[in-house]
């Protein structure tokens, strides 16, 4: 059955939206200590640049079908011009993306060292659109929605969305029914109410339902707490699927008026953790806009997740590594 569904992934057109940040990486060696203070010394290697953010959610995606469009925002900068030679390179479709003088491209760079990271250094301007700006998104979105079988939104919290082009996205979503998955951000607060799929990991679940973060509870249909703050997430945004996303325990999908279903983690090593979110948000999608059933969908994302944690930097998933890892 899973391999039905992965057959279907490259028939997929899928948008993706939200914050574009450009990922960094500067590689080498420590051999010694600094003299001026009590931190390594990195002798640098290599340097290597990859999509972030949103981005990083259609990089993912876009090793399964070749349809994605991205949308968002990056400067006219030297990074937002090597974004979009990024994603230009990778056959990502960026008609969707504004280039604003105006705007600061986002860029997160890690030092690594010894496989290891040493230090991560953002450089950011967080900006919410113009006027004129979210008028041309949404201008883009009226066309391009009703074209592709499946929108995620990417928010990171940068100032690419606000509640006005949320509306705009979810009434769009719902008069042409096409599936929206969204991985929010707790600290916008944006409503998403009536969406396909929403994808907070656990903190963010419990953030958003204003409680308590608590320790995780084995096994997980034990954990009240988590329990709980999914029960306020379904009745606050009411979406078809909730899924949360535990790290080393797998995830957790919740639906109104069915059990909850949890899938372990399929993760055999854990090399980096950065990007797996990016990679489950757009697995799930592509699966529910490829027929699957919510826990079939649950099942490969947390696969494809179990696979990428395993790579060092922002990396992604091939149809045959996810192939490969599955059940046979």
């Amino acid at each position: 059955m899973f391999r039905q569904i992965i057959q279907q992934f490259s028939r997929q057109r899928i948008l993706v939206l939200g914050d574009l940040m450009l990922d960094e990486f500067i590689w080498g060696k420590v051999s010694r200590i600094s003299p001026e203070a009590p931190v390594p010394v990195v002798n640098v290697t290599a340097e290597s640049y990859y999509p972030g953010g949103a981005a990083n959610v259609a990089r993912n995606i876009r090793e399964f079908t070749s349809a994605v469009h991205m949308v968002g925002i990056v400067g006219t900068d030297p990074q937002g011009n090597r974004m979009l030679e990024l994603l230009g390179n990778s056959g990502i479709d960026t008609s969707g993306v504004q280039q604003e003088v105006s705007a600061t491209t986002t860029v997160k760079t890690r030092i690594i060292a010894r496989n290891q990271q040493v230090v991560r250094v953002d450089r950011e301007r967080k900006a919410p659109l113009t006027t004129e700006q979210a008028a041309r998104s949404m201008e883009y979105l009226e066309q391009a929605i009703g074209q592709v079988d499946a929108v995620v939104v990417a928010d990171y919290g940068k100032g690419f969305l606000s509640q006005p082009l949320a509306d705009f996205i979810c009434r769009k979503a719902r008069q042409t029914g096409t599936i929206l998955a969204v991985d929010p951000h707790p600290h916008t607060s944006l409503d998403w109410s009536h969406a396909t799929a929403i994808k907070p990991n656990r903190a963010e679940a419990f953030l958003a339902a204003a409680l308590p973060l608590g320790e995780p509870v084995e096994p997980v249909s034990c954990d009240q707490a988590l329990l709980q703050a999914g029960q306020r997430l379904l009745d606050r945004w009411q979406p078809k699927s909730l899924l949360i996303t535990l790290g080393e325990q797998g995830m957790l999908l919740l639906q109104k008026d069915t059990p909850p279903y949890h899938t372990p983690t399929c993760a055999k090593t854990v090399f980096d953790v950065s990007g797996a979110g990016d990679t489950a948000i757009g697995m799930f999608t592509l699966a529910l806009a490829a027929g699957a059933a919510p826990q079939q969908a649950a099942d490969l994302a947390n696969q494809a997740s179990g696979i990428v944690v395993g790579k060092l930097g922002t990396a992604t998933v091939t149809p045959a590594e996810l192939l490969a890892g599955l059940p046979q």
